[in-house]
């Protein structure tokens, strides 16, 4: 493609019916996502501040200090976050919508490329090799990822229909979505590979068999039964299960022996491999973090610790919270990576059962409207997109808090627009903001 088409595509000219600086945003543009979104950042904004402040250094000494001494507070950096993000949603709404269908794939091989890159060159840090240094600026390509993953899926699902395709061309849609995951967990950095199990609910929604869902959720259950259950107990359950199928529907036995065979040896492979699994795959500080989770009592002064200190935290901040900067166990540090993946319980602390409820609300409203988004789009590839972002944002929302209060293990993922970080705004920015720009031109796509 010459540099002129490749500028056409991208600005407009050859997919637009009218010059782009035409199309009126103001009318087309999705506002209620923009204010929710606008909203939460801007109360992230503040608990990054909250959970970053310290009563040593007023006020006044911050805003004295030269460029580079700004830069050694989070919330100033988070607040240069959020300038380039801005950059970013106006960069994004320029470029006409029919480019992200269109370089789909491109951006996606960029993506695969960059991954195997950090692998290679990037140094470790607290055991992973998921970071890219640029000068004094740290970014986690794995975050990106998501989104170029959700466009490539997207592009190929608009292309087939998933009902009726044959099991290679879903084999095709497998691969695209486990390449990334699997290049992430090469790189140590578990928590963010299990993202892209989120895709699921978009495959679900344009078609996928209820089965397969059905199977993995199944397979879960087993894994989990096997670290709680002695082995012996389990196998014994398995197959008075099988027999009293076998005794109870005797078509099962006559003509599908051999599929309910090999559903109970694979049942078995899994009870009796979960322990390789465990003990040669998982890092050790995974291995104490699944301890914790099914124990919490376990270890609560070593791995334990930052969930005990969390919910502490939440639990303390009753119904109204103790007020904006006055959380003790944020202003002491209590909690570690408490800007990070820990922000929730500074929410908790400081703002209460309300504020607590007030951020789910958020999330909930903001996950509905891009299921709204979505459903609305005219094109497969809009609405498939649409739902990948509405899975992505619910998985992060769900595991994060649910990590706070001792509900899910402890796996590094942020929450989506509170979290302190670049590479997290930034990311959730471009994923959100790219549906919007392909919902500002919905009423111009034919149906494919």
């Amino acid at each position: 493609m010459s540099r002129q088409a490749r500028h056409d595509v991208l600005f407009g000219r050859q997919f637009t019916p009218y010059p782009l600086n035409q199309v009126r945003y103001s009318r087309s543009i999705d506002w209620v996502t923009l204010l929710i979104y606008l909203t939460m950042v801007g109360v992230g904004l503040l608990n990054v501040y909250a959970a970053s402040y310290s009563a040593d250094v007023p006020f006044e000494r911050v805003f004295s200090a030269d460029w580079s001494g700004l830069m050694a507070f989070n919330w100033f950096k988070q607040l240069v976050w959020i300038g380039v993000s801005v950059l970013l949603i106006m960069v994004l709404l320029v470029i006409d919508h029919k480019a992200y269908d269109t370089f789909a794939y491109v951006l996606y091989g960029g993506m695969i490329v960059l991954l195997l890159v950090t692998l290679v060159i990037a140094r470790p840090i607290a055991g992973s090799r998921s970071w890219l240094e640029l000068g004094p600026m740290r970014l986690q390509p794995a975050e990106f990822a998501k989104f170029t993953t959700a466009l490539a899926a997207s592009r190929f699902m608009a292309g087939i229909n998933l009902r009726q395709q044959a099991f290679k061309q879903q084999l095709v849609l497998a691969g695209i979505t486990l390449l990334p995951p699997l290049l992430i967990i090469a790189s140590n950095e578990t928590g963010q590979a299990l993202v892209f199990g989120a895709f699921l609910l978009a495959y679900f929604r344009e078609g996928m068999s209820p089965l397969i869902l059905l199977v993995l959720a199944a397979a879960g259950l087993v894994l989990i039964l096997s670290l709680l259950v002695p082995k012996l107990w389990l196998v014994g359950a398995f197959t008075v299960i099988l027999a009293l199928v076998l005794v109870l529907n005797p078509r099962v036995l006559r003509h599908h022996l051999p599929l309910a065979a090999g559903v109970y040896a694979v049942v078995l492979g899994m009870v009796f491999g979960v322990d390789f699994f465990y003990n040669n795959v998982l890092q050790p500080h995974q291995q104490k973090r699944i301890e914790v989770l099914l124990n919490p009592s376990a270890d609560p002064l070593g791995v334990g610790w930052n969930v005990t200190q969390s919910k502490i935290a939440i639990g303390s901040g009753g119904l109204a919270g103790k007020g904006f900067l006055e959380g003790t166990q944020t202003r002491f540090d209590f909690v570690p990576e408490q800007s990070t993946d820990f922000i929730f319980c500074t929410v908790g602390e400081e703002w209460g059962w309300l504020g607590t409820m007030t951020v789910i609300g958020l999330f909930m409203a903001l996950i509905f409207r891009v299921i709204f988004v979505a459903e609305r789009q005219k094109s497969v590839f809009g609405r498939t997109y649409g739902y990948c972002v509405a899975s992505i944002i619910f998985f992060h929302f769900c595991v994060n808090i649910g990590m706070t209060i001792g509900l899910a293990p402890v796996v590094g993922i942020p929450l989506p627009f509170f979290s302190y970080g670049g590479s997290s705004l930034w990311s959730f920015t471009i994923l959100l903001f790219i549906l919007l720009a392909i919902d500002a031109y919905r009423k111009q796509d034919l149906v494919r």
